[in-house]
């Protein structure tokens, strides 16, 4: 949980209130009405014979015909944990939003664009990390993938027992240790000889393929004696998508890198028998998947390791001994080695594989380690595709005299973009969770240089959902492991102040004001005669700093503290 100093340039800066936009293309007000409350005709669906809650990537099919092509065909579609969607052989959304299973969310897509006379295939990758997920992946501990047509011309591709379905054996979960508190889960292994490729696409031949397991149908939220996951429009645009390329590559063993690798599409060789290490360089962090294209190469090995910065040794002046590594200057990596969470790609001897990881990584650098045997490998190609909250930063800020202000702004909100995703997050690389306290900063970033209205209002509530009976809301949400810092439910009171005062929208914040005096009502507990309180359970959080353990100020025995009680 870091403070960046730079975000409080960019709170002198502020914009008034606009009306929200559209989302996805549809709003929700295009959602059927009788999907916003009770049950659905379509049916949660799964694959047999598989346990309800393992790990395990698994792919589902549906073919369906059109004699003319409609001018909107609106579909609603969620999964548990995540899914890609595929039309065509087009990806058409992902998700599901990050949510709980009170508030699970489902995209509402338009297939229009995509459609064609005649036979058509929906297809989809839906993947369970179950224990490996990260722990802002809330999960119903079961497999799941829904789609609900929106009217009685799409429930034609509901989900039931008439998707086709299979398990994809080839992955399996890969962990590299890294430096620090870690919670974004486990990284993939591919075995290139088990992946069923071209799966997605319409000329697939599935015959082989089961007809999937029907559990209990969708509900919405509000559903009568529904046990399932309750259903909600997603409340936040689909995520940005722009491909990215390598800027350089700044290290090379083993092999000779063509001129132009990695900044274009030039195939990189490498003979068999070999280990190359590549360095590349994407010159500033950023936030995306990773694709690599390769062919050839069985029996080698690919790992590809992600890094914010290279490390360097650090010499503890006092005992002459090694402590933890550290980054030093991002730029740079003489003497210095590469430490990271890491993919492992097992190739299979065949031409055009495509790798692309499940959920998206962080990286400055990305070092590829390629071991051959007997047969060379082909790299096709290798390039990110960044994403990201779609923010549009609709400030100007003019200083002639202070250049070095405006690159203080650009770091700002390029730090600004790479914490916010699905949600706001404390740090793209090692945690991706929402902490309240942090959130409150980011949210004033957001309010202060764009027009987005749906961000900090969806981190309200995410607030308000991590409520627990006590009356205080965890310190971080959405997350399948509760943490408390007490303080930080008064930073999510201030938050929604924050949000009244630059967005309006006094009739949501009044829905806020029961969770509100109930947080207060909570501390009351612990004031004393003189008005101050009282020791305060939980983590006394407020800040990293060198006179703060465990990021805790000065608090005496009975729970004195000036910080405690100006927070209060």
């Amino acid at each position: 949980m870091k403070t960046h100093l730079l975000c409080l340039f960019i709170l002198l800066l502020s914009l008034p209130m606009f009306a929200q936009t559209r989302l996805m293309g549809v709003s929700q007000n295009d959602i059927n009405p009788s999907l916003l409350q009770g049950r659905w005709k379509a049916r949660w669906i799964s694959v047999p014979d598989e346990a309800a809650n393992t790990y395990g990537v698994y792919h589902f099919r549906k073919s369906f015909s059109l004699d003319t092509l409609p001018e909107r065909f609106l579909v609603h579609v969620t999964a548990d944990n995540r899914y890609k969607l595929f039309l065509n052989g087009t990806m058409v959304s992902l998700g599901p939003a990050r949510g709980d299973v009170y508030n699970w969310s489902y995209e509402t897509v338009d297939l229009s664009p995509w459609l064609q006379k005649g036979t058509n295939v929906l297809a989809a990758v839906v993947w369970n990390f179950a224990e490996q997920k990260p722990l802002a992946q809330v999960s119903f501990n079961q497999t799941g993938f829904l789609i609900q047509g929106n009217s009685a011309t799409e429930e034609v591709v509901n989900t039931d027992a008439s998707w086709l379905c299979t398990t994809n054996k080839a992955y399996a979960p890969w962990w590299k240790p890294v430096h620090g508190y870690y919670a974004v889960g486990a990284c993939e292994q591919l075995d290139a000889a088990l992946y069923p490729w071209g799966w997605e696409q319409p000329q697939y031949d599935d015959a082989g393929w089961k007809k999937a397991r029907a559990g209990m149908e969708g509900a919405a939220k509000g559903a009568r004696d529904y046990p399932g996951r309750l259903l909600v429009p997603r409340p936040i645009p689909p995520m940005e998508m722009k491909t990215e390329r390598f800027q350089a590559v700044r290290r090379v063993q083993g092999i000779t890198c063509p001129k132009d690798f990695p900044q274009k599409k030039v195939a990189l060789h490498i003979p068999a028998h070999t280990e190359a290490v590549l360095l590349l360089d994407q010159k500033q962090l950023t936030t995306g998947y990773l694709t690599l294209l390769f062919s050839k190469g069985k029996g080698a090995e690919i790992r590809i390791t992600y890094a914010e910065a290279m490390y360097e040794d650090k010499v503890d002046k006092t005992t002459k001994s090694y402590s933890l590594p550290v980054k030093g200057h991002r730029d740079s990596i003489e003497g210095k080695k590469m430490i990271g969470y890491e993919d492992r790609l097992l190739p299979d001897g065949g031409d055009g594989r495509s790798f692309s990881s499940l959920w998206w990584r962080t990286w400055r650098y990305v070092q590829l380690t390629i071991t051959t045997a007997d047969e060379p490998l082909v790299v096709d190609d290798l390039y990110g595709t960044f994403t990201g909250y779609p923010f549009k930063q609709d400030i100007t800020f003019a200083a002639p005299a202070l250049p070095e202000l405006n690159e203080m702004l650009s770091i700002g909100w390029r730090t600004a973009r790479l914490c916010a995703n699905e949600t706001y997050m404390d740090c793209p690389y090692y945690e991706q969770l929402q902490y309240f306290g942090d959130t409150r900063i980011q949210a004033m970033v957001t309010m202060f240089n764009t027009r987005d209205t749906f961000m900090v209002k969806n981190a309200l509530e995410q607030g308000r959902q991590s409520i627990v009976a006590d009356g205080i809301t965890m310190s971080r949400y959405p997350s399948y492991l509760h943490q408390f810092i007490s303080s930080f439910s008064l930073w999510w009171i201030c938050m929604g102040h924050d949000y009244w005062m630059y967005r309006g929208d006094e009739a949501y914040l009044k829905t806020l004001l029961p969770a509100y005096r109930g947080i207060l009502s909570w501390y009351e507990q612990y004031l004393k005669p003189d008005a101050s309180l009282a020791y305060v359970p939980h983590w006394f959080f407020a800040d990293w700093s060198d006179d703060f353990p465990n990021g805790e100020p000065i608090r005496e025995k009975e729970g004195n503290s000036a910080f405690q009680d100006l927070m209060y």
